[in-house]
């Protein structure tokens, strides 16, 4: 059942995020399974459909883009798929550990929520990264300078809290390219 649902999800975020902006879309849940799943083959203890359903439901009932709760969307989703009740409570577990704003300084208990978490936050990092801040900021009508100051008050504090090896290690590269980014940008600013 997992690996038919793993697919008929793929398919099913694309609908959901069909009338979403580039910052938060399909496109950018397709990349943080891609690399939850590139995670998991780090971390052989996980359970690779629970990494899989929650990175790709991940997004699903995100509060910036949808007036649910109780993860009602991700849930009906798994109820059509015929997830157990038990699989269900694994994977919105999981979801529900990944939002940096909703989970300031806690850490996921499972193996599978620290993946999806560190999956997430690489997508927020790095040259995506900034893509998806301008995209962010363009879409709710920020400032420049009001982005810029999200790289300090948020973005260049994600390197430091990853929970994985593999998470660290790709967090410290793309931290480098932000610091490189924003330096360029205040010499620019400043001539």
């Amino acid at each position: 059942m997992p690996l038919a649902a793993i697919t008929h999800a793929k398919a099913w975020i694309g609908e959901l995020f069909s009338q979403s902006g580039g910052s938060h879309d399909a496109a950018h849940t397709l990349r943080v399974y891609r690399t939850a799943m590139k995670i998991a083959d780090t971390e052989k203890a996980c359970d690779r459909d629970i990494v899989a359903l929650g990175a790709l439901l991940h997004d699903a009932d995100d509060t910036k883009l949808f007036g649910t709760v109780g993860n009602a969307n991700a849930r009906a989703f798994m109820e059509k798929e015929g997830l157990s009740q038990e699989m269900q409570d694994r994977i919105c577990n999981v979801i529900n550990g990944v939002s940096f704003s909703h989970n300031r300084g806690k850490v996921p208990e499972t193996l599978e929520g620290k993946i999806v978490q560190d999956a997430d936050r690489l997508d927020a990092i790095g040259a995506i990264g900034i893509a998806r801040a301008f995209a962010f900021g363009g879409e709710h009508g920020r400032a420049l300078e009001d982005t810029i100051a999200h790289f300090h008050e948020k973005l260049l504090r994600i390197s430091g809290e990853m929970q994985t090896a593999y998470g660290r290690h790709e967090a410290a590269k793309r931290h480098e390219m932000m610091v490189r980014f924003l330096e360029a940008y205040r010499k620019e600013t400043e001539e």
